[in-house]
C-alpha cells in the first residue's frame, strides 16, 4: 500500500513554443482545412464536398430521377450523420440552392414544395419539403459502381464515400460556383452546357492543348449563360481577356421591351432580371428611386410577375424616350450588375489556382480519360470472369452426362469437378456402383467455374445451348479486343470522350438564355424634357409650406393654410419651370416644379426639398427664366446685378451669391425689366439710379 506523500508516477514535458510559430501553423492547418474542404470546388466535377456528398447520400437512398421523392429533412440528416458532420442547416440550404432553377443553370436536385423563388423569399423547412436527383445529377454520379474514382473513409471510418464523382459533363463551368475561403475566393459563372461541350469536343480532337487558341475556345464558349437570362453588355475584348487569365467581369442587364398602350402611351416591362438579384428588392429600389426622384423620367412600378417576370415602369411622361428611361434605371437600380468572375479551384482536389478557361477544360477532360481507363478495365474484368463461367459452362454441356453423375453420386462433387479431365470420353454410371470418382490431380475447370455450374438450376439445364454459349463468348471477346485497343490507343480514347460529350450535348444541351448586346450610352437629357408641360399654380406660406395646384387659378381667390400660417407667394408657372428660391442667408436653392407636393392638401416644407437653415427664411421666390436679370441687395444695403443662370444650384445645398453679414440678411430680389432702379430708404429718402 503506497504512502500519502507517495508522488504519482508522472511525466512532465515542456510543450512551450514561440507564439508566432504555434498560432501560424494552426492557422494554416485551418485554412488549408477550409480550402479544401469547404470553400473552392473540385475543377473535375465542379463540386464542393457539401454537394458531393449530398448527392452520394441521395444515391444511397435510391432518389432516381424516376423514383420517389423522400422528405428533405431524411436527406440532409442522412448526409449530416453519414458524411458531413456539421450543421443540418447549412447542409439543406447547400441543397436547395441545387434546386433552384433560378441559382442553377442545371438543377441537380427536383425539389416539390416551397423552395424559395427570384423574390427573395426563403424556402420551406425541411420538413416540409421534398427532393430526389435531376438525370443531370445521374450523369455526373454515372460509374460509381465501375470504380470510376477512389473512396476513402468516411469522418468517423465506418462508411466511405467518393473523392470525387465521376462528371460526365464539365459541372463546374455549367452550373458555377462560388465561395469564401480563407485569403482567397471564387466566383464562377455558369454556362450553356452545349456550348461547353463543343470547347471539350474541340479540345479532345487536338493533339497537343497547347496548340488550341483560347480565342477557338472562345468562339465556342462565348460567355456565360445565367439562368435568369439577361444580357451581357461586356465588350467581346473585357470577355476574352478574362477567359485568358481567370479573372474578370460581366456587365449584364435586365431584358426589357416597350408594349404600346395607344394615343402615344407606352410603358416598359422587363421580363428577364440579372443574375442573382432579388426580384423584391429590385422593386424597392425602383419604388426608392421614384421617391427620390433619382429616376426623374419614371412615374410608377409594378410587379404583375406570375410564373415569368414581368415588372412594368410607367413613364413619367411620352415625351422621354424609352432609352432614356432605361439608362437611368441600369445605372441607378441593379437592373444592371457586375459580376465578377475568379476562377480560383482545386487542381486535383489539393492545389488552389486561379484557372483559365483552357486549363479547366484541359483538367476536366483529363479527368474523364482516367474516369475512361477506370472504367474500361474494370468492365474488361467482369468480361473476363463471364468468359471464364462460360468456358466451363461450355464444358460442362459437352460433358453433361458426368457432370449430372458427379454431383448425383459423389460425396463432394465441388472438388470432384475441379479434379476431372474433361478432354477424354466418360462412359455414364447406370447406378452408384458404376460410379468412379475422378482420380486425383488438377483438372481443367477452376473454382469459379465449378461454382457456377453447381450454383446453376436445373430448368436452364435446357436452355443450356451450346449455339447461344458461343454467341454470347464470341460477343464478349470482341468486346474485350476492343477494351484493349482502347486501352492501348490514346486517339481513341479521345474518340471515345468525344462521343460521349455528344451524347451529353443531344441530352440535356439547350438554347442559350443569356443574350448579348451593347451598352449604348445615353446622353443626359434635361429634366424638362422628361415631364409633360402643364399649368399649375404655385403656393407659399409664411411658414415655408409649398405646394402646386393644378392649372393657373385666380390669385385673388383666398388658399388653405394651417393654423397660425398665412399666404407669402402665389403665382403661376407650368411642370417644366425650375424655381429660384432665394434665403435670407444669401443662398440661392433650385428647385424643380415637377417635385412640388399637389395642391389637394397644404403641401410640404420647403426645408425637405433644401438645405434651408432653420435660423434663415425665405427672401424670395419666382419662376427661373433662362437670359434673365436679377437685382440682389441686402438689408445693409449691399446689392448687385447677376444673370439668373449663374444662380442655379446642382445641388441641395443651394449657391451662395450674396455675402451677408452677420447683422444683416438678404432683403430683396427682384427681375431686372428696365434701364433704372429706384430705392427707398427708411429715411424716405429715394435713389434712382440706371442699372
Amino acid at each position: 500500500m503506497s504512502s500519502a506523500t507517495d508522488e504519482p508516477n508522472i511525466e512532465y514535458r515542456n510543450l512551450a513554443e514561440p507564439l508566432r510559430r504555434a498560432i501560424g501553423e494552426r492557422y494554416l492547418t485551418y485554412a488549408l482545412s477550409t480550402i479544401m474542404h469547404r470553400a473552392l470546388p473540385d475543377v473535375r466535377d465542379g463540386l464542393k464536398p457539401v454537394h458531393r456528398r449530398i448527392l452520394y447520400a441521395m444515391r444511397e437512398l435510391r432518389l432516381n430521377s424516376s423514383g420517389g421523392f423522400r422528405k428533405s429533412a431524411k436527406i440532409s440528416g442522412d448526409v449530416m450523420g453519414n458524411y458531413h458532420p456539421h450543421g443540418d442547416g447549412a447542409i439543406y440550404d447547400a441543397m436547395v440552392r441545387l434546386a433552384q432553377e433560378f441559382n442553377v443553370r442545371y438543377p441537380l436536385v427536383d425539389g416539390q414544395g416551397n423552395f424559395g423563388n427570384v423574390d427573395g423569399d426563403n424556402p420551406a423547412a425541411s420538413r416540409y419539403t421534398e427532393a430526389r436527383m435531376t438525370a443531370v445529377a445521374e450523369a455526373l454520379l454515372a460509374g460509381l459502381d465501375e470504380n470510376a474514382v477512389d473512396f476513402r473513409p468516411n469522418y468517423d471510418g465506418t462508411l466511405s464515400e467518393p473523392v470525387v464523382l465521376p462528371a460526365a459533363f464539365p459541372n463546374l463551368l455549367a452550373n458555377g460556383s462560388s465561395g469564401i475561403a480563407v485569403g482567397m475566393a471564387t466566383n464562377i459563372p455558369p454556362h450553356n452546357i452545349g456550348q461547353l461541350c463543343d470547347a471539350c469536343i474541340h479540345l479532345a480532337k487536338a493533339k497537343n492543348s497547347e496548340r488550341v487558341r483560347d480565342e477557338t475556345l472562345i468562339d465556342c464558349v462565348e460567355g456565360p449563360d445565367f439562368p435568369t437570362g439577361g444580357v451581357i453588355v461586356e465588350p467581346r475584348e473585357a470577355i476574352a481577356e478574362a477567359y485568358r487569365t481567370g479573372r474578370g467581369g460581366f456587365r449584364t442587364r435586365a431584358s426589357w421591351s416597350v408594349e404600346d398602350l395607344g394615343r402615344g402611351q407606352w410603358q416598359v416591362v422587363v421580363t428577364e432580371i440579372p443574375y442573382q438579384v432579388q426580384k423584391g428588392r429590385l422593386i424597392e429600389r425602383l419604388a426608392e428611386a421614384i421617391q427620390t426622384r433619382k429616376i426623374p423620367a419614371l412615374a410608377d412600378v409594378r410587379d404583375e410577375s406570375a410564373d415569368d417576370v414581368r415588372i412594368v415602369l410607367e413613364p413619367r411622361s411620352r415625351n422621354v424616350e424609352p432609352e432614356v428611361l432605361m439608362s437611368m434605371a441600369f445605372r441607378t437600380t441593379d437592373l444592371e450588375v457586375r459580376f465578377s468572375m475568379n476562377m480560383n479551384v482545386l487542381i486535383d482536389g489539393v492545389t488552389p489556382k486561379v484557372a483559365s478557361l483552357k486549363d479547366v477544360l484541359r483538367a476536366f477532360l483529363d479527368h474523364r480519360r482516367e474516369v475512361l481507363q477506370r472504367r474500361s478495365k474494370f468492365r474488361r474484368d467482369k468480361i473476363d470472369h463471364r468468359l471464364e463461367v462460360l468456358e466451363g459452362f461450355m464444358t460442362a454441356f459437352l460433358n453433361l452426362d458426368r457432370v449430372i453423375d458427379i454431383i448425383r453420386y459423389d460425396e463432394d462433387p465441388k472438388p470432384a469437378l475441379m479434379r476431372e479431365v474433361w478432354s477424354k470420353d466418360h462412359v455414364r454410371a447406370a447406378s452408384e456402383k458404376d460410379y468412379r470418382s475422378p482420380p486425383p490431380g488438377d483438372g481443367e475447370l477452376s473454382e469459379i467455374q465449378v461454382d457456377a455450374i453447381l450454383n446453376m438450376r436445373l430448368r436452364s439445364l435446357r436452355r443450356l445451348e451450346e449455339l447461344e454459349l458461343r454467341k454470347e463468348f464470341d460477343e464478349l471477346t470482341r468486346e474485350r479486343a476492343d477494351i484493349e485497343d482502347l486501352l492501348e490507343s490514346e486517339d481513341l480514347q479521345w474518340r471515345a470522350i468525344a462521343d460521349q460529350l455528344r451524347d451529353i450535348k443531344r441530352e440535356f444541351g439547350d438554347e442559350r438564355r443569356t443574350r448579348f448586346g451593347e451598352a449604348v450610352e445615353i446622353e443626359d437629357v434635361p429634366l424638362e424634357a422628361m415631364i409633360d408641360r402643364e399649368p399649375v399654380t404655385v403656393v407659399c406660406s409664411k411658414m415655408g409650406w409649398i405646394r402646386a395646384m393644378s392649372g393657373h387659378v385666380d390669385l385673388s381667390r383666398e388658399f388653405k393654410f394651417k393654423d397660425g400660417d398665412g399666404p407669402r407667394h402665389a403665382f403661376h408657372a407650368e411642370t417644366t419651370d425650375r424655381l429660384l428660391l432665394l434665403g435670407t442667408n444669401g443662398r440661392f436653392y433650385t428647385i424643380s416644379v415637377a417635385n412640388l407636393p399637389g395642391g389637394r392638401g397644404m403641401g410640404e416644407p420647403v426645408r425637405l426639398m433644401v438645405d434651408l437653415p432653420n435660423e434663415s427664411d425665405i427672401a424670395a421666390l419666382l419662376v427661373h427664366r433662362p437670359g434673365q436679370r436679377l437685382l440682389v441687395a441686402s438689408s445693409a444695403g449691399f446689392g448687385f446685378v447677376v444673370s439668373e443662370d449663374e444662380v442655379v444650384a446642382q445641388t441641395r445645398a443651394g449657391k451662395q451669391v450674396l455675402n451677408v453679414k452677420a447683422d444683416a440678411t438678404a432683403a430683396a430680389c427682384r427681375s431686372v425689366d428696365g434701364d433704372h432702379v429706384a430705392v427707398v430708404g427708411r429715411n424716405r429718402k429715394m435713389l434712382l439710379f440706371p442699372v
